[in-house]
């Protein structure tokens, strides 16, 4: 239609989103299909958290707040980047909005021009470029592999930036790999930052509680101080506090980038829902007993997928060090044919194969750029999980 922007036709559809409308098709025929492409924790919010939003509604804190956060939860997140992370910062350095999401979009939004580059280390979460795009910014894709174990490394981040990159996008543990920086590795990239003064870093932390096997989350702004003043760090409630359709994420970041923020988010969405707001005090400030108890059953979860899928002949699946997901590559099964005849020449007819043919969503390798690989969400039940496993098990097998 020649009355839509031209900006719209250079981001691409969601492969997931056509995945999740495939499956609707699928049940509502009739069929048994079990789904792993959601990155949303199974577990219910925690009570404390419902029990202070119901407190909210009867209080009658259902009114506007100020545009980037109530000073109450920004005096929380205040006290989360102290405590979890040793960052220091004031109320006008903290952006409250209506999921990470929105953090991401609206940083991007502020600050980039035409012809601005950002550093997006695949794979990626699958918004990332397409928000670039929107923003009017260039994204820079550097491809990982298996054998580095999905990570970024210094000599790959010294040779993609250049004069016009503008900010560096980071994701640990990541989606959708599950990989996670030590801080050894983290040192090797913020030493490269060092040496750019003019390149920012987008740290994106949603993950930064799901870890495993002893693995120690670090923050680049934690472990180099000197980027400090050119770091927007980025959390949110979404994962570790089971709280996804809540809508609450926030950043910390240096003064001038906050207020740009600030003043995007004020002619967009405005304040994030003041009870989602009042739920989030009591997820940060309240008790976190139950992630370490999550994190039992994900670590338990984890080590099932992982072991299921690399019985598959022509399957690789590394053990992530955090997050919910496993990207193992499907290398050693391309070029073969499925039994009912599909013939697999990417990971996308391996995915499609596997959900018309066995009944299994997954989300294909291609969506997060790079292939041949897919993700499974491993936020799901044991039995469930197991049962899914055997089911792509049985299709692998029945490759010729």
């Amino acid at each position: 239609m020649t009355f839509l922007s031209a900006t719209l036709s250079r981001v691409k559809p969601s492969p997931t989103i056509a995945m999740t409308g495939r499956v609707a098709e699928l049940r509502a025929a009739g069929r048994d299909v079990i789904a792993l492409e959601a990155g949303q924790p199974d577990f219910d919010t925690p009570q404390h958290i419902k029990d202070a939003a119901k407190a909210a509604i009867d209080a009658g804190k259902t009114k506007y707040t100020v545009v980037d956060g109530d000073p109450v939860l920004k005096q929380a997140v205040i006290a989360k980047f102290q405590r979890d992370n040793g960052l220091s910062y004031t109320a006008d350095q903290i952006s409250v909005s209506t999921g990470g999401k929105q953090v991401l979009f609206n940083a991007l939004m502020a600050t980039l021009n035409p012809g601005d580059e950002v550093i997006i280390p695949a794979p990626y979460w699958v918004s990332y470029p397409d928000m670039v795009t929107l923003a009017g910014g260039t994204p820079v894709i550097v491809q990982s592999s298996v054998e580095s174990r999905f990570k970024l490394t210094a000599v790959q981040l010294e040779a993609a930036i250049t004069p016009k990159t503008k900010w560096l996008i980071f994701n640990s543990p990541s989606n959708p790999t599950g990989a996670g920086y030590g801080r050894d590795e983290l040192r090797a990239l913020t030493d490269v930052l060092l040496r750019h003064p003019h390149v920012w870093v987008m740290s994106d932390d949603m993950y930064e509680h799901l870890a495993y096997d002893g693995f120690e989350f670090c923050t680049p702004a934690q472990i180099e101080p000197r980027l400090y003043d050119r770091t927007l760090t980025v959390n949110g409630v979404s994962k570790a506090y089971c709280m996804t359709g809540w809508r609450i994420g926030f950043a910390g970041g240096p003064t001038g980038l906050i207020a740009a923020m600030r003043k995007i988010q004020s002619q967009s969405t405005s304040c994030p829902s003041s009870v989602s707001q009042a739920a989030a005090v009591a997820a940060l400030n309240g008790p976190h007993d139950f992630i370490a108890e999550n994190n039992l059953a994900f670590k338990r979860r984890r080590d099932l997928v992982v072991g299921m899928l690399n019985d598959i002949d022509g399957v690789e699946c590394p053990t992530p060090e955090g997050a919910f997901y496993v990207y193992p590559s499907i290398r050693g099964l391309i070029g073969k044919t499925t039994a009912g005849g599909r013939e697999i020449l990417t990971d996308e007819d391996f995915a499609f194969g596997l959900l018309e043919e066995a009944g299994v969503a997954l989300v294909f390798g291609g969506a997060f750029g790079l292939s041949p690989h897919f993700r499974v969400s491993y936020a799901e039940d044991d039995s469930v999980l197991a049962e899914a496993c055997r089911r792509i098990q049985k299709f692998c097998k029945g490759l010729t």
